[in-house]
């Protein structure tokens, strides 16, 4: 596989994003690297961010249409795969800033 289809695979799912960082590290370029940096923050962020919502919704039931937030995330992995897929290092909305120097351990 290139560069180019392991930043695409990345944004599919954590086993996708292992899959792309241990095939591509060896000859991982900037763009690879700059979506599995993108990659694992959306889905540290998307985990989090659902571990606090089920808390939340556990204590005030009222609170679970907050669950549709969650199709946020979606559009937001959906623009980094198209962003992967145009070759562009273009950050996510929102968290996409905060990850770009972060995750040293990907290069």
């Amino acid at each position: 596989m290139d560069n180019k289809t392991l930043s695409i695979v990345s944004y599919i799912t954590i086993v996708g994003w292992l899959i792309a960082y241990l095939v591509g590290k060896d000859k991982a370029d900037s763009l690879l690297k700059y979506h599995l940096r993108q990659a694992l923050g959306l889905a540290l962020v998307s985990i989090a961010f659902n571990i606090v919502l089920r808390i939340v919704a556990s204590v005030v039931p009222a609170l679970s249409f907050l669950g549709l937030i969650g199709l946020v995330f979606l559009v937001f992995w959906i623009l980094g795969i198209i962003n992967a897929a145009n070759g562009a290092e273009k950050p996510i909305p929102v968290f996409g800033k905060m990850f770009e120097d972060k995750f040293a351990f990907i290069g």
